[in-house]
């Protein structure tokens, strides 16, 4: 390998990182969420209703996962350079639209969230998605030998995202007095301006290795998934079982990740009053990003079932602390502890599913199938929000939210014992 290549691989990192950083300020709509909800207690000039808080962040999740099917299949022949600045572009424009909200929705609770919907969730969703699949299949290609590993580094900024973000949108909330004031908007326009120019400049830094590129050295395994070979296609992986256990674990696993995520701010007010939310989120989004890269090269070592069932096993117990929490007077650093073991083991996922998809299936395709066991994701966006905003807005309390989730995880234990055991025979 030239020189030139060594130096186009470590730039790869460089722009994964810009890229992902970028997207994963998603993860901090718990500040709009708040925002919009009026806080705890409710206070200022929005009040919404909990589920309608929910679903601009559960729309964004669900175009997200949606569109990078679409992304995966024409990174995959066009490269990934082209479809991130797509994904960019759309991703600003989705921001910057959403400043419109308060001027076309007024005090009319249901119009703006229709109306950021369509801008925050579905057109900055699909931006996301068309950018996010990008950095993971091109570092996959160009670290073949640490799957795992590169995985978790190139998705570790994605859970970084809502640690940077997360104190820029409370900073720009603050100066804008939401929700004190109906200005929501312009928070969203700045961070859509910001967005639009650091996604495409590091797009323009992902490239693929040459045809057939191999590390020095190595050699690559046969693939795993039902001997099915080293190439499998979308329509080929779909028929297989292993697919539907690995997606069905992906839908459990993310949803107890995405409903915390989506609502600690809020869930830790309800807890403690006195509770330091931004610290929360920043150190829970801290964890999420580096559980990406723990779990990521411990599964290079362990393997990806044994890893993904203690991950699981560990997300469960937080999920059940958090629910018991939600019935007792405790300290806000006990909920942050809970929280960041939680986004720890949620950011696995985003290290280990891929991985294990090029593991099973193969890497040539790895975009455009990954975009297809994606979908789990997507349907964990809706699914964590219709499980958080009507058990809340119902029983006012986050207790069964958390036991609903907490059951998943243990779901999702039980599924990979099956895949291993199906393996192994």
């Amino acid at each position: 390998m030239s020189d030139e290549k060594i130096g186009n691989r470590n730039l790869v990192i460089l722009g994964a990182l810009i890229v992902q950083l970028c997207l994963g300020s998603i993860y901090a709509w718990s500040f709009f969420q708040t925002a919009l909800n009026g806080g705890s207690p409710p206070v200022g000039v929005y009040l919404w209703p909990s589920l309608y808080s929910q679903l601009p962040f559960a729309a964004g999740l669900a175009s997200f996962a949606l569109f990078m099917i679409f992304a995966g299949r024409w990174q995959d022949r066009v490269g990934p350079r082209k479809v991130a600045t797509v994904g960019g572009i759309l991703l600003g424009v989705g921001y910057i639209l959403a400043f419109f909200v308060d001027q076309i929705a007024g005090s009319d609770a249901l119009l703006g969230t229709i109306y950021l919907i369509i801008t925050y969730g579905i057109i900055g969703g699909a931006g996301i998605g068309f950018a996010y699949v990008c950095p993971i299949a091109a570092l996959v290609k160009w670290f073949p030998d640490k799957k795992g590993t590169i995985t978790g580094i190139a998705v570790a900024g994605f859970g970084a995202g809502a640690l940077v973000f997360g104190y820029v949108e409370q900073f720009l909330l603050n100066i804008y007095n939401v929700p004190t004031t109906a200005n929501i908007g312009m928070p969203m326009l700045i961070l859509g301006i910001v967005y639009l120019i650091l996604v495409v400049f590091g797009s323009q830094l992902l490239t693929n290795p040459p045809e057939g590129w191999l590390p020095a050295g190595y050699t690559p395994p046969s693939t795993i998934a039902d001997g099915a070979g080293t190439g499998m296609m979308p329509g080929q992986m779909i028929r297989t079982s292993t697919f539907w256990l690995l997606w069905l674990m992906f839908v459990f696993a993310a949803t107890a990740g995405l409903m915390t995520l989506g609502n600690v701010k809020t869930a830790a007010l309800a807890i403690d009053a006195t509770a330091d939310a931004v610290v929360i989120v920043g150190v829970m989004s801290l964890l999420n990003a580096a559980g990406r890269i723990v779990w990521g090269a411990t599964s290079d070592k362990l393997g990806r079932e044994n890893t993904m069932i203690l991950m699981f096993i560990v997300l469960a117990l937080g999920m059940f602390a958090f629910a018991w929490m939600s019935t007792i007077s405790i300290s806000w650093v006990a909920v942050m502890g809970i929280a960041s073991l939680i986004g720890f083991c949620f950011g696995g996922n985003f290290a280990l599913f891929p991985s294990a998809t090029a593991d099973f299936f193969g890497s040539k395709n790895v975009g455009k199938n990954y975009g297809v066991m994606f979908t789990a994701y997507g349907i964990a966006g809706i699914t964590g929000a219709f499980v958080a905003g009507p058990i809340v807005d119902i029983t006012d309390s986050y207790f069964m939210a958390f036991i609903v989730t907490g059951v998943l995880a243990i779901i999702a234990v039980l599924f990979t014992l099956v895949l291993k055991s199906k393996r192994s025979k």
